[in-house]
């Protein structure tokens, strides 16, 4: 019974250290899909109708990853081109995020 409790316990400790960066995975994961997929997809390429239209930059080429993540940041809050503004609708902290979610898409391909 001993070994029994001690295991709910580590597994509980567990979920509490774990928890938060999913959270944090999630939370970046919905900002991009609630703002971006329209234009860029969900794998980043721009391949989406809108997008071709658009001709919305492939979020996991060597021109997009190798901006600065404050270069990155300022075309999201501020737009760039067709892209809209998104700064009024997006928090400083969640554009942070979002930056973090388009550096992994190249490892996403």
């Amino acid at each position: 019974m001993r070994e029994f409790v001690v295991r709910i316990v580590l597994a509980g400790t567990l979920c509490c250290l774990v928890s938060p960066a999913l959270y944090a995975q999630s939370d970046a994961d919905k900002i991009y899909k609630t703002n971006c997929v329209l234009c860029h997809s969900a794998d980043g390429s721009g391949g989406s109708p809108t997008g071709k239209a658009l001709h919305a930059k492939d979020l996991r080429s060597d021109e997009v990853q190798k901006q600065s993540d404050t270069a990155l940041s300022e075309v999201i809050t501020k737009g760039r081109g067709k892209m809209p503004a998104f700064g009024a609708k997006i928090k400083a902290d969640d554009v942070t995020k979002l930056v973090a979610y388009i550096r992994a898409l190249p490892n996403k391909k």
